[in-house]
């Protein structure tokens, strides 16, 4: 047994096991999808069974499904000026983006500089939707993306209000679902989604596979071509283990997801209520709105979070201080920039989220752990004084 627990699910969730017994059994798949033989065949099925279970977890069909090499893939497939909607094909002038979504949604994909706009959100991470509208009515055929949920604070965003003021308005939704599916409740045509993004090794599969869900909207061109591989969307030998792994894992993470988010919360909730009381000037960012499950992202004045990661790392509990997508880097969050969070706050704040595996005791782990990080940083302030 580990003599260490693990807080950083956001960043990337453990290999379920049925995730890993299909990652094994594909690697002995010795062809290619795209060969007409029956070992080709074989390599096929692989990937359509895995299709089919990926297009399940969020309730679209399987001829949906683009595999990519990952979510930022997906993104920037996805963020391009001309896309064919329901078989007419479009050309978007401008992409709205809100401010606090993953960076590869930010740097606007295939849109020009000019072309990208940012949303403003709320002071607990929401989309300001009245700033949405306001935008939009300076485009004509706009395209909008906006995360189901954020990836730092965990704030789930009115995703089926948004489509309903995009389509209003004559544009187009992608959202990225890469926190969300395998979570909570994520259906393309509830959400009204045109495009969605989900992550394999976000859900217990293996990391480098990821997927674009396209409802009636699709890119008019391939971001990676060459061979015509994955209907023509993404050249390059499909990844079959990989696809293989995230398959299992959507599908594992489709029948346990509600209960596994109701023990969560509850142990989420656990850990916020003794962090107050340990610590009663402690800051949930966002805690006021619906948030995910599993994730709490809090500050204290003075704390300086790449010392605490470090300090945690020490004590045997792992964390972070947010997006795990900037090299290792610890850096001031956009994301409570956008939120207009108190700047004595800000570089300290820590993110803890949990998993399906997530035990009282890795609480109580934790609890011990921020005991004696507060401690440490209550001595400093003693001696600065």
């Amino acid at each position: 047994m580990s003599d260490r627990v693990y807080f950083d699910w956001n960043a990337t969730a453990p290999l379920r096991a049925e995730a890993r017994a299909a990652v094994l059994g594909a690697l002995d798949v010795v062809a290619t999808p795209s060969s007409v033989h029956s070992e080709g065949r074989a390599a096929r099925a692989v990937v359509e069974r895995a299709r089919s279970q990926v297009a399940a977890l969020v309730d679209a069909e399987a001829k949906e499904v683009v595999f990519t090499s990952g979510a930022t893939e997906a993104n920037v497939l996805a963020l391009t000026p001309d896309l064919v909607a329901r078989g007419r094909q479009i050309t978007c002038d401008r992409l709205f983006v809100s401010a606090i979504e993953h960076s590869s949604v930010l740097s606007g994909g295939r849109f020009a500089p000019e072309q990208v706009e940012r949303l403003p959100v709320t002071t607990d991470g929401v989309v300001d939707l009245a700033a949405l509208k306001a935008a939009l009515a300076r485009a004509t055929t706009p395209l909008v993306s906006v995360m189901h949920a954020n990836n730092e604070t965990g704030v789930i965003q009115p995703i089926a209000e948004i489509a309903a003021i995009v389509h209003e308005a004559g544009g187009l939704l992608h959202v990225d679902a890469v926190q969300t599916a395998g979570r909570i409740a994520c259906d393309i045509a509830a959400l009204g989604a045109d495009m969605l993004t989900i992550s394999s090794h976000k859900i217990g599969g293996p990391q480098g596979a990821g997927a674009l869900i396209m409802r009636g909207v699709q890119p008019a061109a391939a971001l990676l071509k060459g061979g015509g591989q994955e209907r023509g969307f993404r050249a390059g030998t499909e990844s079959v283990a990989a696809i293989a792994g995230f398959g299992a894992a959507a599908e594992a993470a489709a029948s346990s997801y509600e209960a596994s988010a109701d023990r969560m919360a509850a142990l989420r909730d656990r850990f916020e209520t003794l962090l107050k009381h340990t610590s009663p000037e402690a800051v949930v960012f966002g805690a006021q709105v619906p948030r995910l499950p599993n994730t709490t992202y809090f500050s204290v004045p003075g704390l300086k979070a790449e010392t605490a990661v470090i300090s945690f790392d020490l004590n045997g509990v792992a964390l972070s201080s947010g997006s795990a997508c900037s090299s290792g880097k610890v850096t001031q969050s956009h994301v409570l920039t956008a939120m207009a969070a108190d700047p004595a706050l800000s570089p300290g704040a820590l993110r803890v989220s949990l998993g399906w595996t997530t035990a009282e005791t890795d609480i109580d782990r934790l609890l011990i752990a921020w005991k004696r990080v507060a401690a440490a940083l209550l001595k400093r302030q003693a001696h600065a004084a």
